[in-house]
């Protein structure tokens, strides 16, 4: 390189990339699960009381932190510094409680100990605290595992045929309407589903999480709703006792806000594992469990994938093994990518920008013409 020379350097090969938009096979899988479940080394299937206990200890340990320097310090900020504390607060707080969450979610699947009672107990107490009836949503979730990618049988996030889409759907098919409809879903669609079954599985008559007798449960379900309905009563009454003690206001900044966050990232998360356009749905004439458990995409959340507890980024791996405990996720995550290959699914798209395209381009669902499997249906947007 002389005087005012330039060395040139030549470029370096590009990295084939991803395509997450590829769809994803739909044929029988040429694995079985005891084959998939043979390259996953075994102690990711063992729970550990300890363990499981000291990741909700550490959650409970920010969340009281949190608590604690927005109750003492925060009063007296100055306005312009409270403005943006307690905003800080509620995402910061938010993102703890919906790992909490994500412990009870664990309970529900009963990974979170060998002992069932255990579990439940746990799960009850945690669930309860968050007004989410326990039982309820384990049972509707248990019938969702079952059901993946089922058109007649999940029971969330089931997507509508074009003939069943309401007469509004051409009118919030633009960026304003969309805007607007991704505002409704991360605010009020977490109970809505749970009060009304919104964006849940058709049922021939009216359908609640909170009624032991609505058709989503059988009859030996029935009294663990009505434990699932005290507990959320019993966490209302005390939010009401504290509202007599503390004031409207002071139990909507601690406790109303951060758990609007939280049922936000619920419902974007939930949304966002089984709404792709990658990703096929089936009738009951093609589809099969396995296929349905792979029928959903791992996403990535940056710092918040270790946050949530990695209930973002190893979703394929815990449709296949539900009893998993969460921190060997991960591990067996990484064993099944080999075997799964183009099964496998992960889109590395920022969760910002993937909410806004889902909501563009996976309005319905319908079979590709002229496809003889006319039992697979794939996401359109063509109204």
């Amino acid at each position: 390189m002389g005087a005012g020379g330039r060395m040139s350097v030549p470029p370096s090969p590009k990295k084939p990339e991803f395509n997450s938009l590829k769809r994803v096979p739909y044929s029988k899988p040429p694995f079985t699960l005891s084959e998939i479940k043979k390259d996953i080394p075994p102690h990711c299937f063992q729970r550990s009381v300890l363990r499981s206990f000291s990741y909700l200890l550490y959650d409970f340990i920010l969340a009281s932190l949190f608590y604690h320097v927005a109750t003492k310090y925060f009063p007296n900020l100055p306005q312009p510094l409270s403005y943006v504390a307690w905003p800080l607060y509620w995402a910061m707080q938010g993102c703890i409680l919906t790992g909490v969450w994500v412990i009870a979610h664990e309970c529900g699947h009963h990974a979170f100990s060998d002992y069932q009672w255990l579990d439940d107990t746990v799960g009850l107490i945690l669930h309860s605290s968050l007004l989410v009836p326990y039982f309820s949503w384990k049972y509707s979730h248990r019938r969702h595992h079952s059901n993946t990618g089922s058109l007649e049988r999940d029971e969330v996030f089931v997507p509508k045929k074009k003939s069943g889409l309401r007469w509004w759907a051409k009118h919030f098919n633009n960026p304003p309407g969309r805007f607007l409809s991704i505002t409704i879903q991360l605010t009020l669609g977490w109970p809505l589903y749970l009060a009304f079954n919104v964006a849940g599985r058709p049922y021939d008559r009216f359908a609640c999480h909170y009624d032991p007798y609505g058709p989503i449960f059988s009859d030996r379900e029935r009294l663990q709703i009505y434990i699932s309905d005290a507990g959320v009563l019993a966490v209302a009454y005390a939010l009401y006792r504290l509202v007599l003690a503390k004031g409207v206001g002071w139990v909507i900044s601690v406790y109303g806000v951060p758990l609007l966050v939280v049922n936000a990232f619920l419902v974007m998360i939930t949304y966002l594992q089984h709404t792709h356009p990658s990703l096929p749905h089936y009738d009951s004439s093609e589809w099969d469990w396995m296929r349905g458990a792979l029928s959903t995409v791992d996403r990535d959340y940056g710092i918040l994938n270790k946050v949530f507890h990695n209930i973002t980024d190893t979703h394929v791996a815990h449709h296949l093994f539900s009893t998993m405990p969460h921190y060997h996720a991960m591990v067996a995550t990484k064993a099944i990518k080999p075997i799964l290959g183009e099964y496998y699914q992960f889109d590395g798209m920022p969760v910002y920008k993937a909410i806004w395209r889902e909501a563009k381009e996976c309005l319905y669902v319908e079979p590709d013409e002229g496809d003889k499997d006319k039992g697979v249906f794939w996401f359109r947007n063509k109204l």
